[in-house]
């Protein structure tokens, strides 16, 4: 496709000049220059080079690549492998995975995460954190996943989380696993709390949890309160912890499905700690509502975390994909879009401005709770990745599942879509 080579002042340089972008939703359309894989100069007009090529994007919205900032890579691809999940609990999908196990393997784990993170490149996902089970002995998707990170480097950014599944103190030599983990490249290091044995495990793992991280430079990403109890309250335990050792945003708390359950005054009491500590939170919309409220009659419960009130309040939150196609969820495609999707129906954020921006939920918020700093984003001097929708706004792209159209990483072509054609023949 459109990757320029100019002679610029006896120079070869690689430039590509575009014209008439929908930057961010914005109706004022900007030219955008790259050159040498940056971001040259962003601005209303700009005058094309001598002889250059120019690619007219007529008003089509560009935005930030996408960010899936949770899902679990090693699962992938394995629903109905040996066992369906027949009651849609999280309870059931962790004992089909353990089924699953017996049959894991290096080479099994590489293909099967092969495939899935190009099916994400194609829908414009350009960095992916990556939950990785570490309750294994020999670590095997680990070492997969680990050794798969350089090999997609180029057009993939993988970041691991050193995730216990079945706990840090509920399962044998769980800590030393976790430090070998961290030891051996995992980026996060991770715990779940509400499937230790006890509140006092519970407890005990958070602390392990940020006493690794911390004496290894790690990030924090916690598997916390994934279920409907309301006395399930790890949450508490990990925003005190992330504001009294300063790693704040260093940490980050997964699903917080407990939340949806809490009554207001606990609400109001934790709200406090949780702006104080500024955490980041990640929803998995579509897998939180499929597993959630699976013991209610009626009424049934969502299973979603506060997300309105928690980015009304200032909090960092953004949505991931959880799963595709394993024990947790039947389906499953890796675009961004139907996380985004399914939580502003279910988290009642469907105005104008809030579908217009919900976007962000999987790009500038998503960087944030990867830590991917001042280089992510649409902005001069930073390094030129972006996408192209075929859309003039995201409201559009939500509403008509618009695809896209070009994924650009470093100022090259990574991943392109031609539209479908429709046609009506009455």
């Amino acid at each position: 496709d459109i990757n320029y080579v100019y002679l610029l002042n006896g120079v070869i340089r690689w430039v590509l000049t575009i014209k008439n972008a929908c930057i961010e939703n914005n109706e004022e359309l900007k030219c955008i220059r790259i050159e040498d894989g940056k971001f040259k100069e962003i601005r209303k007009d700009l005058e094309p080079y001598a002889q250059e090529e120019v690619m007219d994007l007529e008003g089509k919205l560009v935005l930030p690549p996408f960010v899936e900032s949770h899902v679990h890579l090693d699962t992938c691809l394995t629903a109905g492998q040996p066992h369906w999940n027949m009651s849609g609990t999280l309870f059931e999908g962790i004992e089909r995975w353990e089924e699953r196990k017996e049959f894991l393997t290096k080479k099994d784990v590489m293909d099967r995460v092969n495939k899935v993170i190009r099916m994400q490149a194609s829908h414009g996902v350009q960095y992916v954190r990556t939950h990785v089970d570490i309750n294994d002995p020999n670590l095997t998707a680990l070492e997969a996943i680990l050794e798969l990170r350089e090999e997609v480097k180029d057009f993939m950014n993988i970041q691991i989380v050193a995730f216990p599944q079945y706990g840090i103190l509920s399962y044998p030599k769980g800590k030393e696993l976790l430090e070998t983990a961290l030891k051996l490249g995992a980026d996060a290091a991770g715990a779940i709390p509400h499937f230790e044995f006890t509140r006092e495990y519970s407890v005990e793992s958070l602390k392990i949890c940020f006493e690794l991280a911390q004496k290894y430079g790690k990030l924090i990403d916690i598997h916390c309160d994934e279920i409907d109890d309301e006395a399930s309250r790890g949450l508490e335990t990990v925003a005190t912890l992330a504001y009294e050792t300063g790693m704040k945003d260093q940490v980050t708390a997964s699903h917080t499905t407990a939340m949806h359950s809490y009554n207001n005054a606990y609400m109001i009491r934790l709200m406090r700690i949780l702006k104080m500590s500024n955490i980041n939170f990640v929803a998995n919309p579509c897998v939180n509502v499929h597993l959630g409220g699976r013991a209610d009659t009626y009424p049934k419960r969502r299973g979603l975390t506060r997300v309105k009130e928690l980015t009304e309040a200032g909090c960092n939150v953004s949505f991931g994909t959880d799963d595709i196609f394993d024990p947790w969820n039947p389906m499953g495609s890796g675009n961004m879009r139907d996380p985004v999707y399914m939580g502003i129906y279910t988290g009642h954020m469907m105005g104008y401005e809030e579908i217009l921006n919900s976007y962000k939920f999987v790009t500038t918020n998503a960087a944030k709770t990867l830590h991917l700093g001042d280089s992510y984003g649409i902005q001069e001097g930073n390094p030129a990745s972006f996408v192209v929708m075929d859309a003039k706004n995201y409201h559009e792209a939500l509403n008509l599942d618009a695809p896209v159209l070009k994924s650009y990483k470093d100022g090259k072509l990574i991943a392109s879509c031609t539209p479908a054609t429709r046609k009506i023949l009455f």
